[in-house]
């Protein structure tokens, strides 16, 4: 089971990456392959991945023209959080376990509690109380520091990357204005490489 905030891309490729390595790492040396077990991945999303209405979408191999299952070892369920239902019954305890992932406030933690299903209370008096602790709050923080320091980095790699694209540009005489264009830089920036190289 995965949970995930964000597509990266690949992220088809990425699923059966991690199963295939599941599901290969559970033969032991010396045993059959029917010993495999079923292997199947959730993933829980929080972006759209496919092209349709329906929140919930499960993939096993199948033969393309007959249809036939070829192996019910292998399977797939994807949940796309920003295609839930925004009213959710208290009876369907599927979506409001997805719909638990999706909150984002608490105010909608607690319009979740309000419908008094104790598993659902419980799940959200355990959030609260982890998130409370000074250990969650500095393992967020951290967290959130590390984002921010990739951001940095990338910025400046991309940085660094258009401002040897200028130089190039400007050693063929190229107009400011096209370079400025073409690399994203300011035309101040441009325009102090141009009078330092």
């Amino acid at each position: 089971m995965e949970v995930q905030v964000s597509n990266e891309g690949d992220y088809p490729e990425r699923v059966m990456y991690y199963w295939a390595r599941e599901f290969s790492s559970a033969l032991l040396t010396g045993q059959g392959y029917s010993t495999l077990p079923r292997t199947i991945v959730i993933s829980i999303i929080d972006f759209i991945l496919f092209e349709c209405e329906e929140y919930h979408s499960f993939f096993q191999p199948l033969e393309v023209t007959r249809y036939t299952l070829l192996s019910n070892k292998m399977g797939f369920h994807f949940f796309e959080l920003p295609k839930l239902p925004a009213d959710v019954s208290e009876d369907n305890m599927l979506l409001l376990w997805l719909s638990l992932f999706r909150a984002e406030t608490e105010e909608e933690l607690e319009k979740i509690k309000e419908m008094e299903v104790p598993v659902m209370s419980q799940a959200i008096n355990a959030y609260y109380t982890i998130t409370a602790s000074s250990e969650f709050r500095e393992k967020e923080r951290l967290r959130a520091k590390a984002r921010h320091d990739e951001a940095q980095a990338l910025y400046n790699s991309r940085k660094e990357r258009d401002i040897e694209i200028a130089k190039k540009l400007l050693k063929r005489n190229r107009p400011v204005d096209e370079i400025v264009e073409d690399t994203g830089l300011t035309y101040q920036e441009v325009e102090d490489l141009r009078i330092n190289s």
